[in-house]
């Protein structure tokens, strides 16, 4: 199994590239619409979320939103399921973070001068070079933001990737030739998934806390370890404290679970 997650810079062609590696090689490609569906799968509320904040840099009020960090929590999990359907493209939304450390991922970004981007801009939005500049600058500051507010990383950190291409230094097609290649060898290499599944699994239970509109816990993080699953946060009560516990125990099925929770003092 392969998969490939990709960061790019707003007129880099990234996302022509990506569509071009996924249809030659036959593998799905999921972007802003497939992850859009998904939400609204959850509920039109998370949808309606997904709308106005997918790579969009968040007020403080919207950081701290309950339903925020539900919204992102979602999109983690919805992330790692298409992960583990093999053989995909995931565009954006901290793919490579949620996937370091998985030998099956190659995590590549796109770049190119910012000069380069906004004449690519121009011709393909049909705006002038001051609109185009804005366009582009505001586009990558928003994914930035967005990327630091649900990971705390970088979003433009090169050690954060496996690849990072310059389109405007090298030829498309080889680009696209070295991708394809690194895939296909991962492909072969890569049999063992269950590092991937037990990060997936975690990051069902934490979107499933999170989006609980009986729960309402100020810090909470959910994550694999060993055999299990860890539930670290701050509740309110002891009652709270049994809320959660016992709803993560059930979402975890037949997976252990060890609960860090503590009270808010």
């Amino acid at each position: 199994m392969a998969i490939l997650t990709v960061s790019r810079e707003f007129g880099s062609g990234g996302r022509e590239i990506s569509q071009a590696v996924a249809s030659q090689m036959n593998y799905q490609y999921v972007d802003k619409q497939i992850i859009l569906s998904d939400l609204k799968a959850a509920g039109n509320k998370w949808e309606k979320w997904g709308e106005a904040l997918d790579e969009h840099c968040p007020t403080v009020w919207e950081k701290y939103d309950w339903s925020f960090r539900g919204f992102s929590a979602l999109i983690q999990s919805c992330i790692l399921n298409y992960a583990l359907k093999d053989r995909v493209v995931i565009m954006g939304r901290g793919g490579n973070f949620l996937l370091k450390g998985i030998p099956s991922a190659f995590s590549i970004r796109f770049i190119a001068p910012i000069d380069k981007r906004i004449e690519k801009i121009i011709t393909r939005e049909s705006v002038d070079r001051k609109t185009a500049k804005w366009l582009t600058e505001k586009t990558d500051s928003a994914r930035a933001c967005f990327i630091r507010s649900i990971y705390s990383k970088e979003w433009d950190d090169p050690a954060e990737f496996d690849r990072v291409f310059d389109t405007s230094a090298e030829d498309v097609e080889t680009i696209i030739k070295v991708i394809k290649l690194t895939l296909s060898q991962r492909e072969k290499a890569a049999k063992d998934i269950k590092l991937l599944r037990m990060r997936a699994e975690a990051a069902r239970v934490k979107a499933a806390l999170l989006t609980n509109p009986k729960l309402f816990v100020p810090t909470l993080d959910v994550f694999h370890e060993g055999q299990g699953i860890v539930i670290r946060g701050v509740v309110h009560s002891a009652k709270e404290h049994k809320a959660v516990e016992e709803e993560a125990r059930r979402l975890a099925e037949d997976m252990p679970v060890r609960c860090e929770l503590h009270y808010r003092k």
